[in-house]
């Protein structure tokens, strides 16, 4: 499948409550992070680049990427390890890696610099931007704006749209179809992560410029920063020769196996770029919308996307207290406010920046690996030796825990639920009961074909995905859809109508938003 892991981190870790539109309710106080002095950050540099090293000759992951700024400056820049396991070329400043859904507070830039310039506000409505684009109700439709989906308060579910792009489908398809999706709340009244509606602010927003999100992005903000090796388009990443491979375990160790093309979510997942790149971006938040002394970005309008507004409870890992802005977590934790966003790729990609604003500084980690806690692991070590001279937990071990039980657990309980068939299962029918054609307008078609005695599911544009069907009990079946995750069933059940013949199928890998049951078309 491949998803961009909204189904993980951001979308897990505490979408707990919400609160109104633009109101910010803290149940802390937080406490204001000193001012650092330079030396106190150049003092924890060996120790970073000393625990850096020992991640990649542990395996922790095959390669990394590092920036740190202070005070407008970057003081540390380095590779470590591999681009791609078991080939020489290694990881460099200018090794360029896919950034998942650190492109949302990236993306959130651009469309600051948008809004500085005039051309839009955060508070404009997306149904004069895009008058083409709809949810499922009309006063949403009416009232959203781009703060809303940037903010993931539309009401849409998280994972609408993510399995439609899982099995090919284009932006413009999507998002079409996003309008036939049950809300998971309240308009403005939930937080819920979504990697569409997020493309969606982000494609509104371009709208006014006439011209597509991927050369606003390039002329907004990549140019004027000098990030000549940041894309939003996935086949500029895959021409550059200096760049990290994806990479998974099944068992034998980091493989590169598997290849992510984000191109349908490019504002919220789709950005490819360095580690020297994105520090100039970070220079440029820390600065406040300033780079070089130039103004690039209105104060104003940049430090609206920091800004709370939806509330997530707290961190499970650093027990801060997190809330959402426009593509930034901002959390008040142990060393103060921090702004950040994390990023990862199921298929094999993490990423991480976090910045502390009052003490003007900031760390990135680019990793080539899924599922692994090193960049938040290194994140939180170093802040501990910069603000305290010492770490207070192993925080590589915490985050390794909490990134491998985003999918361990819900593996193992579908793996335990489809082991083996009911003491009492029954056989299936003959296989013409089940082939055949289904449909429904979110999905599309299906067809359900008999080859060579067993049973094949094919969906998507042109039945580009194929998935063969393992009979499992009567009318039921299993897929299994996932690359990353082999072994990890799915249903696919049939309803039988009278003359014993399918009239129905439910996929199940289809079906997060309820809408994964397909009507026959055709016997």
């Amino acid at each position: 499948m491949g998803t961009s892991w909204s189904r993980t981190w951001q979308g897990a870790i505490g979408a707990i409550g919400a609160i109104a539109a633009g109101v910010w309710a803290l149940s802390v106080a937080p406490a204001g992070a000193e001012p650092v002095s330079r030396d106190r950050v150049l003092a924890a540099l060996p120790k970073l680049d000393a625990m850096a090293g020992k991640a990649i000759a542990d395996h922790a992951v095959p390669g990394l990427a590092i920036a740190v700024v202070h005070q407008g400056e970057v003081v540390y820049l380095k590779g470590f390890g591999l681009r791609e396991a078991g080939k020489p070329e290694t990881v460099d400043p200018d090794t360029v890696f896919q950034i998942a859904s650190l492109s949302k507070p990236v993306s959130s830039s651009v469309i600051a610099a948008l809004v500085s310039a005039g051309i839009l506000g955060w508070d404009s409505r997306i149904a004069d931007l895009d008058p083409a684009f709809r949810l499922r109700d009309a006063y949403p439709t009416a009232e959203l704006t781009v703060r809303d989906l940037l903010a993931h308060r539309s009401g849409l579910p998280g994972d609408a749209g993510n399995e439609l792009e899982d099995i090919g489908f284009d932006r413009d398809t999507v998002l079409h179809r996003l309008r036939l999706v049950p809300p998971s709340s309240s308009f403005r009244a939930g937080y819920s992560y979504s990697n569409a509606g997020f493309t969606e602010g982000g494609v509104a927003a371009a709208r006014p410029t006439g011209k597509p999100w991927e050369q606003v992005a390039e002329e907004r903000l990549y140019r004027p920063l000098g990030m000549n090796a940041t894309s939003s388009r996935y086949a500029d990443f895959v021409a550059r020769a200096n760049r990290a491979a994806l990479h998974i375990d099944l068992g034998k160790g980091w493989e590169a196996k598997l290849r992510r093309e984000p191109d349908m979510q490019a504002p919220a997942g789709g950005v490819s770029s360095s580690a020297r790149d994105l520090a100039q971006w970070m220079r440029l938040e820390l600065g406040g919308g300033l780079f070089d002394g130039e103004r690039l970005i209105s104060a104003d309008a940049l430090a609206a996307t920091h800004q709370p507004l939806m509330a997530r409870g707290n961190n499970p890992v650093t027990g801060a207290a997190s809330f959402y802005g426009l593509g930034w977590n901002v959390e008040f934790g142990r060393h103060g406010l921090n702004w950040g966003h994390a990023g990862a790729f199921s298929v094999g990609a993490r990423t991480l920046v976090s910045l502390y604003p009052d003490a003007s500084l900031g760390i990135l980690v680019l990793a080539n690996a899924f599922p692994t806690g090193a960049p938040e692991g290194l994140a939180d070590s170093f802040f501990d030796w910069v603000f305290d001279g010492a770490v207070s937990q192993d925080w590589m071990t915490a985050w390794d825990d909490a990134y491998a039980g985003l999918l361990g657990p819900a593996t193992a309980a579908a793996k335990a639920r489809y082991a083996a068939p009911p003491a009492t299962a029954s056989p299936a029918l003959p296989n013409p009961a089940y082939a055949g054609r289904y449909r429904n307008a979110y999905v599309g078609d299906a067809v359900v074909a008999e080859e060579g005695g067993s049973l094949t599911l094919v969906v998507g544009p042109e039945g580009v995905r194929r998935y063969p069907l393992r009979h499992f009990d009567r009318d039921t079946f299993l897929a299994f859809p996932n690359a990353e995750t082999p072994d990890m069933p799915a249903a696919v059940r049939f309803a039988i109508r009278p003359d014993g013949r399918a009239e129905a199928v439910t996929i199940e890998f289809l079906d997060e938003v309820g809408l994964g049951r397909l009507a026959r078309v055709t016997n």
